[in-house]
């Protein structure tokens, strides 16, 4: 039987052994940065809303999406699908892909749609196979056809998804009519999963296999709480469960006598974010915190509180505040930054935990970039020079325009030298290109870049999050005073 949150706080309490939260330094990595897409000044803020799941509590990716994928396979199962066999692949999917369900295929859009990798099911799709499924055609993320993969939770859908593909065309799964009928499926059972309590309880029973401690984390949230901040937890997870996560995140680094509790003016559970923010859904308070009792709530939000549902417009109007003086921190580029911005014009903060990874492996790589990128401007600096050869050659063959008698003469034979040595530097720039396009993942390479143009879930990053950072601890190296200036945008005709 899992332990249920109270068993488990008293748990972690006495037997787990503190470690001393650090104290930060004006130093820290870069990786450790928060970056700025539109100006904000957090001395303005007057509330700071974060979510729970990914956010202020980090999992192990591989090990949660692993656990989801394996209670996914069952509901499956259960259907008499053939899915015992099936194993989560954590390298087969990064977020920011894109389920193409016309044609059952994964693909990865640069920010204006083009499609630069795509694979059918578990099988990569080669140059010529891509041009022929996606030329002429965007990627749309408004058509029924694509469904965006914004979160770390996406991963064993998307894994799912690709193996359940290639038993579609091997004709294992009778009655399924299509991609799009196999997505809803596979949908529909990730969904059960997060809904079914066994899965959660797995969590809460071990949650040293699941949860990554960030000791710094506590000391940024009590910053911008002494800074006179109201702090909200507004997730979509139920009251036990997120009790017991947060009491295992936080309570081992906060000061003697203080819970996780006393960091947040108002907790809201269950809060069926992104409708949360377009609807006036009713709010319960939670009466009975070990049994979760509710009672419907109508009057003024009292601090400290538990709620569960309700929506931001009632949270808004109870808290006196709205608009640009909230910041909502939270994963999910839809569900917790596109819809508060579109809908209530919150101030955004997305967190990427990909970010440390993706920092790092540009930073190791930086030496190879340079010596690719030294190699691309030879190469351009070639491909301009047989091109201006090719219009001597193209003038003296048909008697036009101004040309050199001597040059016109050599124009032939110093095309051929210039090829051979065009084709002599691709020969050496295609195994540095190839390893650029690996970073992050083999098969799809990193979450903000789709071959040398951002990727289209970096674009969907600078619409919808005015800063981003790696991860809610991030923000102990920057104050609750901090002002952050978005960098000059630049354009492609931008000197130097």
């Amino acid at each position: 039987m899992a332990a249920n949150g109270e068993e488990l706080m008293s748990r972690t309490r006495d037997t787990a052994e503190v470690a001393p939260t650090p104290v930060p330094t004006a130093d820290y990595p870069a990786e450790r940065g928060i970056f700025c897409n539109r100006t904000l000044n957090l001395r303005s803020t007057r509330a700071v809303g974060y979510d729970m799941d990914y956010t202020l509590v980090h999992y192990r990716a591989q090990e949660g999406e692993k656990l989801a994928f394996g209670y996914a396979r069952r509901v499956l199962g259960d259907r008499g699908w053939p899915v015992d066999d099936l194993k989560f692949e954590a390298r087969q999917v990064i977020r920011g892909l894109t389920f193409d369900l016309e044609l059952g295929n994964l693909v990865k859009p640069n920010r204006f749609g083009y499609v630069m990798k795509a694979a059918h099911g578990t099988r990569v799709l080669d140059f010529d196979e891509q041009r022929r499924a996606y030329a002429g055609r965007i990627v749309d993320l408004s058509e029924d056809r694509f469904v965006f993969l914004n979160t770390l939770f996406s991963h064993s859908e998307a894994s799912l998804f690709a193996q359940l593909v290639d038993r579609v065309d091997q004709h294992e799964l009778p009655g399924v009519l299509g991609y799009a009928e196999l997505y809803q499926a596979v949908r529909n059972s990730i969904d059960a999963v997060h809904m079914e309590g066994s899965f959660k309880a797995e969590i809460i029973a071990d949650p040293e296999r699941f949860v990554e401690h960030d000791p710094e984390l506590p000391l940024a949230l009590l910053d911008q709480r002494h800074a006179g901040k109201k702090l909200l937890l507004i997730t979509n997870s139920e009251w036990d469960f997120t009790r017991s996560m947060m009491s295992y995140a936080f309570d081992r680094f906060l000061p003697d006598g203080m819970t996780w509790r006393d960091l947040f003016h108002t907790v809201i559970v269950s809060a069926r974010k992104p409708d949360f923010f377009f609807r006036p859904n009713p709010m319960y308070e939670v009466v009975e915190e070990n049994l979760g009792l509710l009672r419907p709530h109508f009057g003024a939000i009292r601090k400290g509180g538990v709620y569960f549902g309700g929506s931001a417009a009632f949270l808004e109007k109870q808290l006196g505040v709205s608009g640009d003086e909230i910041l909502f921190v939270g994963d999910h580029l839809y569900g917790d930054v596109h819809v508060s911005k579109a809908v209530h014009r919150w101030r955004t903060a997305l967190i990427l935990r990909e970010l440390e990874e993706e920092l790092r492996d540009l930073r190791d790589f930086e030496e190879t970039q340079k010596k690719l990128r030294e190699m691309m401007e030879q190469k351009e600096a070639i491909e301009a020079e047989i091109c201006r050869r090719r219009l001597v050659a193209q003038r003296a063959r048909d008697g036009y325009g101004p040309t050199d008698a001597e040059e016109a003469d050599g124009a032939e034979a110093r095309l051929t030298e210039l090829r051979e040595q065009f084709e002599e530097l691709d020969e050496r720039i295609a195994p540095l290109a190839q390893s650029a396009a690996e970073l992050g993942n083999p098969i799809w390479g990193s979450l903000m870049r789709a071959g040398n143009d951002k990727s289209l879930y970096a674009r969907q990053v600078e619409r919808y999050a005015d800063i981003y950072t790696s991860r809610v601890s991030n923000f102990v190296y920057q104050t609750p005073f901090a002002y952050w200036r978005a960098p000059r945008g630049s354009l492609p005709h931008d000197p130097g």
